[in-house]
This record gives C-alpha cells, sequence and structure tokens, in this order.
C-alpha cells in the first residue's frame, strides 16, 4: 500500500502548472494531542507537487523526485478535509544533469485559512542517470574494505 493511500490523499486535478489534491483529517493522522501531525501535511504538500512534476517528466525516459522541503505551519486542524495546491515557480537545469522544479504549495482547511505553506523542489532524473547511480553504488558494495 502506498503512503498516498495510507493517508487518504486524493488528487483532485493535475497538471504542468498546477496539481491540486485533498486529503482527510482523521484521528488516525492526529499527534498524541489531538491535532493534524504535521508530517501528514507536509506528505500532503509533497504528494501534490510530485503530481505536478511527474506531468512535466517523460516517464519512458525520466522520473521525477522530491528533493527539497520547506513548509512553515501555521495552525492546525482536528477534523474535515486538508485541500493543497502546488504551482510551478520555475524549472532550471540542475548541476548533475536533470531539471529542478520549484514548486509553492499551500494547505487550506475547510473554512479556506491556510494550514501549512512554502516551498518543495523536485528534480526530473534521466533513467540513464539513475542507472549510472546504482552502477556506482553496485560497484561501491563489492569493493572490499
Amino acid at each position: 500500500m502506498a503512503l498516498t493511500d495510507l493517508l487518504g490523499i486524493e488528487v483532485v486535478s493535475e497538471g504542468a502548472e498546477r496539481a491540486e489534491a485533498a486529503m482527510p483529517v482523521t484521528p488516525d493522522l492526529h499527534q498524541p494531542f489531538g491535532f493534524l501531525h504535521g508530517g501528514a501535511t507536509i506528505a500532503l504538500l509533497e504528494t501534490v507537487a510530485s503530481v505536478g512534476a511527474g506531468c512535466r517528466a517523460d516517464f519512458d525516459r525520466e522520473r521525477p523526485f522530491g528533493v527539497d522541503v520547506h513548509v512553515r505551519h501555521r495552525k492546525s486542524a482536528q477534523e474535515g478535509t486538508l485541500h493543497a495546491v502546488a504551482e510551478l515557480d520555475r524549472e532550471e537545469p540542475s548541476r548533475a544533469g536533470g531539471r529542478k522544479q520549484f514548486w509553492n504549495v499551500v494547505a487550506t482547511d475547510d473554512a479556506g485559512d491556510v494550514v501549512s505553506e512554502g516551498v518543495v523542489v523536485t528534480k526530473i532524473v534521466s533513467l540513464e542517470r539513475l542507472a549510472e547511480k546504482e552502477r556506482e553504488r553496485a560497484a561501491a558494495r563489492s569493493e572490499p574494505a
């Protein structure tokens, strides 16, 4: 089972510039004091950015990955639904090949109040680069200590 299934995240819309998702706030997602766990909110925001990144990737040649998350929690929730939006701010070449994307993300509650907001950075990596990195890891594992 995927994390998105465990959290109940549902993609509402997806596109190369904007993606939306929703997550129910249930007691299973509360921290010990009865409020939504911030990690669940961050997972929602990284998921919605990754959905947008996936719309900008050619899956025959590359894969998207989340590489950096900066999120500020503004308030919490105990029930209802969190609504998340990711909007592409910019895309630029990365140092090691591929492309980095900067997604502005925001999660709001049913009243429209901001619960959390920030930036998620994704990277589109070629399948060739992924294979090269796996070969390097395999070679390192086989070297005598």
